[in-house]
């Protein structure tokens, strides 16, 4: 049997190489065998760090009877989400006409099209309570290809036909129709999460309970006590790792107890930035610069690299004493951890991600009189430009060990670092940072004059293999945990403004953010960044406009001489 992860960039995919099932890694060879064999293809997409991923690939991927089914009827990909997040958008997209409980692992049934048919996310190896077993759902799907394939192939032109739809880019019509939010209507978003707050454990909703770093950020630039309440609330729950600093993905239960127990750069990322501004507005704040402490702490002392780059994520499992055991590690004292080992690095280096952690420790370092911070986001920044940028200028999007990944670099990555070098500039004064920032939104931003398209779009291109098939989702604009493509170029070219005085920068991010007021209004909780955006455009208005990094701190980042 072919070994075709083991050489992966992913450690998610190494992770699955010694499985009997004959996987193969994303591309168009797998696509290929599918049409030569006439199967349906499998895509199954996850990351290092989920535990239900592990879960299932103890239980069925290493499963040979299972494997056999699967080998013999099927063409499977294994893909890592984090590695192709437009591969995963799409799918993630289709899955929810089959699922409301979407998540990972994510199991897509596709034509050797690549066309969607049919979805789910953890199948068990049995059937539990009214639960499909995994081979259950292989032999559903095999008998549909078989016998109704063309039921198969009609459901799978019209999911195909909304995903293009749902891609549309916005007319220069639609933009100047939609407006941004108006103060008084992101006052009632403020209201509106007011209503939503937890007022007994703090945070939003009932279970799971996500931090939602974007929404804080859109509270504070709103100046709402909320939240402060929030953050001071998870900074003592269980959700904060009080040995190594740092905050867990998420709780799976109302009180904040019983974390999800991975731990991910970007919400440590972004909740540094967020505990360093409720610092800054509250000296007197001591639990906010403790937390922010221990984030950085946790940040340059365990998830940066020799390299300088950050590692995307820390995994929840781990032995304790010998035995496999989610979150048993976190559970003891700092005496009893030296004595085991810790749970693995994802030591795959992102560049948007780890562009979050330059802004933040960038940010943050200069508001605290950290020079350490300062000086761990310079290392990564160095690091990324010195191995992350190709010859002719574009980025790339991943690599691990000094192996680049074929993955195209995404919007995120563009806006995320060109973001984060704006803010390492203006902290340091290195004109190096803010020069290759300026090119790196330049790279993105639509032709000045031009109305067709997309305010902001990928040099070259998505993802290929998407693209030839009509599947690409241009543009996705939704952010639970961290902000969208469209958002963080339009936080780089804010900063941008503040730097230069050019008002064509805040022309350009009213134009990428008014197609989704609507959308931010309605589901504030999905668009926090775009919603903090809007809230400092606001802002600035009551003095003619944004104001200049001369006069206040321009991008609505932490900066000791932020009124806001």
């Amino acid at each position: 049997m072919a070994n075709r992860l083991a050489d992966a960039i992913s450690p998610y995919l190494r992770s699955h190489a010694d499985n009997p099932v004959e996987w193969f890694s994303w591309g168009e060879d797998a696509f290929a065998e599918a049409e030569r064999r006439d199967v349906p293809v499998l895509i199954s997409i996850g990351y290092s760090t989920c535990h239900w991923c592990h879960v299932m690939a103890r239980e069925s991927f290493s499963d040979p009877a299972l494997a056999e089914v699967l080998n013999r009827g099927y063409v499977a990909i294994k893909v890592d989400r984090e590695e192709h997040p437009e591969v995963d958008a799409v799918y993630l997209a289709a899955a929810g006409a089959f699922t409301q409980n979407l998540g990972w692992p994510l199991n897509v049934f596709v034509t050797p099209q690549g066309r969607p048919f049919f979805a789910g996310t953890y199948s068990p190896p049995v059937p539990v309570q009214g639960n499909p077993s995994f081979r259950q759902v292989l032999d559903a799907v095999g008998e549909a290809w078989s016998s109704r394939r063309d039921d198969v192939e009609s459901t799978a032109a019209q999911l195909t036909a909304a995903l293009a739809t749902a891609s549309t880019s916005a007319s220069a019509a639609d933009v100047a129709e939609a407006g941004l939010a108006t103060r008084a209507q992101l006052a009632q978003v403020v209201f509106e999460l007011d209503a939503y707050e937890d007022t007994v454990h703090g945070g939003f909703g009932t279970a799971p309970k996500f931090p939602v770093a974007p929404v804080l950020a859109f509270l504070q630039a709103m100046d709402a006590p909320l939240a402060d309440r929030t953050l001071r609330a998870m900074a003592g729950s269980a959700l904060r790792d009080g040995v190594e600093g740092g905050f867990f993905r998420y709780s799976t239960r109302q009180d904040w107890t019983d974390p999800h127990y991975e731990r991910m750069l970007y919400d440590n990322a972004l909740l540094l930035g967020a505990y360093a501004t409720a610092t800054v507005r509250d000296a007197g704040a001591g639990w906010a610069r403790e937390a922010a402490a221990g984030i950085a702490g946790y940040l340059v002392g365990r998830m940066q690299q020799p390299s300088g780059g950050f590692s995307s994520a820390q995994d929840s499992e781990s032995d304790v004493d010998g035995v496999r055991t989610e979150g048993g590690y976190y559970a003891l004292a700092a005496e009893r951890r030296a004595q085991q080992v810790a749970p693995a690095f994802d030591l795959k280096i992102l560049t948007g991600w780890n562009g979050l952690a330059i802004s933040a420790l960038a940010q943050a370092g200069l508001a605290l009189d950290e020079p350490g911070w300062l000086a761990a986001a310079r290392r990564v920044a160095d690091f990324l430009l010195d191995n992350h940028v190709r010859p002719d200028g574009t980025l790339v999007r991943a690599s691990l060990g000094g192996r680049i990944s074929d993955a195209r670099a995404t919007l995120e990555d563009y806006g995320m670092f060109a973001a984060a070098l704006l803010e390492l500039g203006r902290a340091t004064g290195v004109e190096r940072y803010s020069d290759e920032g300026a090119r790196l939104l330049a790279s993105v931003l639509r032709p000045a004059g031009s109305t067709e398209g997309a305010v902001f779009s990928v040099p070259g291109g998505g993802d290929p293999v998407l693209a030839s098939r009509g599947l690409l989702v241009e543009g996705d604009v939704s952010e639970g945990a961290y902000p969208s493509g469209n958002s963080a170029a339009a936080t780089a070219a804010l900063v941008r403004f503040g730097q230069t005085g050019d008002e064509t920068f805040l022309t350009v991010v009213r134009e990428a953010l008014s197609p989704h007021t609507a959308d931010a209004l309605s589901r504030p909780i999905g668009f926090g960044t775009a919603l903090e955006l809007m809230a400092r455009l606001r802002a600035g208005e009551g003095a003619g406009g944004v104001e200049s990094e001369s006069e206040g701190e321009g991008a609505g980042g932490v900066d000791e001489r932020a009124s806001d």
